[in-house]
C-alpha cells in the first residue's frame, strides 16, 4: 500500500520551526494499530490520518496520533491537516469541517505554494476544577511564590481538556523543569493532554510553555488546543479576549499562535509552512 504523505511546520512562517506534522492522505485502509506505529515512527507529537467522514456535514475525518495513542482533538494537527488537504485537492482557498471525536469544527486555509495561513474555531469554552497552585508549580520544579496570584490553575477545554497554570515573571518560565512522571498523573487525573504554563505580557502577548504527561513526547513547541483554553480562561476571568502567544523559544523552535474570541467560541489561528510532499510506503 501507498499513501500520500505531507510534512509540514505549523504555527510558523519559517521551516524547521514550530511544530511539526505529518498527514498521512486518504488512510481509510489504515487500522488503530498500525496508524499508531507510524505515528511512533515520525517521532512528532501529533502524526494525522485523512479518513472518510461518516458525518454528512464533514468534509473528512480526521484521526489524530501521539506517540502514546490516539487523541480526540488538537490545535496544530488541525490547521496543518486542512493546508495538507487544500495542497492534494489544488485549492489555494477553502473552508472545510474536519470531523473529529468532540463533533465538527471549521478550518480556513488560505494557500501560497508552500506557504499557508489557517484558523479554525474550537468547541464551546468547558472550564473544568481550579487547581493547588503550589502543588502544579511543583509539577516544573517551581515555588509556590512563582505562580500568579491572580490566576489560579485550572483544567479548561476548547475540544480537549487541557491543565492551565499561570506565573507571574517571564524567569520563571525559564526556569521550569518538568516532573514528567508526575505531570502524567496530574493529566491522567483530568483527561488532559498538556500542562500548559503561560507569563501574561502586556497587551494581550503571553509567554507559554507546553509539557505532555511523559519524558518521551517530551515538551511542546506549539500547543493549539491549548491557545484555545487560555483565551477562553482569560476571557471568563475579565482579561482580554485576543492573545498572541509565543511558544517554543526554550526549544528551540519558536511558533507564534493567534486566538480570540469569535461568537462565544475560540479561534485559533497561525502560519504553517510544508517541508515535503511524498509517498509513504507500507507495502510488505
Amino acid at each position: 500500500m501507498t499513501f500520500r504523505y505531507t510534512l509540514l511546520d505549523v504555527f510558523t512562517d519559517v521551516p524547521l520551526a514550530g511544530n511539526g506534522l505529518a498527514v498521512i492522505h486518504d488512510a481509510d485502509a489504515l487500522d488503530d494499530a498500525t496508524m499508531h506505529r507510524i505515528a511512533r515512527e515520525t517521532r512528532l507529537s501529533e502524526t494525522s490520518f485523512v479518513k472518510t467522514a461518516d458525518d454528512p456535514g464533514a468534509d473528512y475525518r480526521h484521526s489524530i496520533w501521539m506517540m502514546s495513542g490516539e487523541i480526540p482533538f488538537a490545535g496544530h494537527p488541525s490547521l496543518g491537516t486542512a493546508v495538507a488537504v487544500a495542497r492534494a485537492r489544488g485549492e489555494t482557498r477553502a473552508t472545510y469541517v474536519q470531523q473529529t471525536r468532540p463533533g465538527l469544527q471549521p478550518v480556513d486555509v488560505e494557500i501560497d505554494g508552500v506557504r499557508a495561513r489557517a484558523s479554525m474555531l474550537q468547541e464551546p469554552a468547558a472550564f473544568g476544577p481550579e487547581l493547588d497552585a503550589a502543588d502544579v508549580m511543583g509539577l516544573v520544579r517551581l515555588e509556590g511564590a512563582d505562580a500568579d496570584p491572580t490566576h489560579p490553575p485550572q483544567v479548561v477545554s476548547t475540544g480537549v481538556p487541557q491543565v492551565l497554570a499561570f506565573v507571574s515573571e517571564r524567569e520563571a518560565l525559564e526556569r521550569a523543569w518538568p516532573d514528567y512522571d508526575a505531570i502524567g498523573s496530574l493529566l491522567a487525573a483530568h483527561g488532559a493532554i498538556v500542562l500548559y504554563v503561560a507569563w501574561l505580557g502586556d497587551e494581550g502577548v503571553v509567554r507559554a510553555r507546553s509539557f505532555t504527561g511523559s519524558a518521551e513526547e517530551g515538551e511542546d513547541p506549539a500547543t493549539g488546543s491549548a491557545a484555545g483554553p487560555l483565551c477562553a480562561c482569560l476571557a471568563e476571568r475579565g482579561g482580554p479576549t485576543a492573545l498572541e502567544i509565543v511558544q517554543g523559544v526554550e526549544m528551540g523552535r519558536p511558533s507564534r499562535l493567534h486566538a480570540a474570541l469569535e461568537d462565544g467560541r475560540v479561534r485559533v489561528g497561525g502560519d504553517a509552512v510544508v517541508l515535503v510532499d511524498g509517498t509513504l510506503h507500507l507495502d510488505g
